[in-house]
């Protein structure tokens, strides 16, 4: 998959995406990354704990979110984009799912657009991504927890998204899948996707998993978020052996260093 100018080989090693949110009021860092010196500092933390791309993101998307308008979601992240792009030689992705934020993060130097609502929330994001012919993360998603079956409807979302992607001209080796964990699904619904994955990554594209701190880890274990650590680990492990190739996580270093654990594993076997 072509992310910017570098080329990640799925299934050659695992890829970390450092999770960069510079809100106020996200669920589990909010308020601590909205200043631009913080924000460096950070990115250049987890890089050096192996991250491989940074998400910068300027709107929670938390249960109970309070929408902001396009133009502060624009004043939020293209600075700090923007900065990054001078500072560090990495790819970057702008968390978005409205075109005019998405285009002006990638007019600042982003390489991928993160859309939580694959596609579907915007009518010109298929066509901004494809004009700039940068990369995307399809994610799954949905207004309504109504499945006939769970993983079948999953995959039809998808395809329903791929499909506005391909009419598009959005290029086929800058699409990566993410199976949308704590969106529009029940802790029983998460927890069947996350044993199911593999029918994501039949596919054919390469999936991104995010589920650093959700409340599927909270109300499974009965944990706050900021104790989640573990859990995410859990299941980042399980996303690489079931066939993930990009993991979206808060804590880098952690998930970096099991997640190449696991990898070397697998490899010898």
């Amino acid at each position: 998959m072509i992310i910017g100018n570098r080329y990640f080989e799925t299934g050659q090693r695992p890829y970390i995406m450092g999770i960069l949110n510079v809100t106020p009021d996200s669920f589990s860092d909010g308020g601590n990354y909205n200043d631009l010196d913080k924000a460096l500092m950070h990115t250049k933390q987890m890089i050096d704990d192996g991250a491989d791309i940074i998400d910068v993101g300027g709107e929670s998307t938390r249960p109970g979110h309070t929408t902001i308008s396009v133009q502060e979601e624009i004043e939020r992240t293209c600075f700090i984009v923007e900065a990054i792009r001078e500072n560090f030689n990495i790819p970057i992705s702008i968390d978005t799912y409205k075109h005019k934020v998405a285009e002006a993060a990638i007019l600042a130097g982003a390489d991928l657009v993160n859309d939580i609502w694959g596609l579907t929330a915007d009518d010109m994001m298929a066509e901004t991504v494809a004009k700039h012919n940068v990369s995307v993360c399809i994610m799954h998603n949905r207004d309504n927890k109504n499945y006939n079956n769970l993983m079948d409807d999953v995959v039809s979302d998808l395809e329903a998204m791929l499909d506005i992607a391909d009419k598009a001209g959005v290029a086929k080796d800058r699409i990566m899948l993410d199976p949308g964990i704590g969106f529009a699904k029940t802790t029983e619904d998460n927890l069947a996707v996350m044993n199911n994955l593999e029918k994501i990554v039949d596919m054919g594209y390469p999936v991104l998993l995010g589920t650093s701190r959700k409340s599927m880890i909270g109300n499974t274990l009965n944990l706050p978020v900021a104790e989640r650590e573990e859990g995410t680990i859990a299941t980042s492990v399980l996303g690489l052996i079931k066939g993930c190739s990009f993991f979206r996580v808060h804590d880098v270093r952690a998930n970096y260093r099991a997640l190449k654990m696991t990898y070397e594993i697998i490899k010898a076997g």
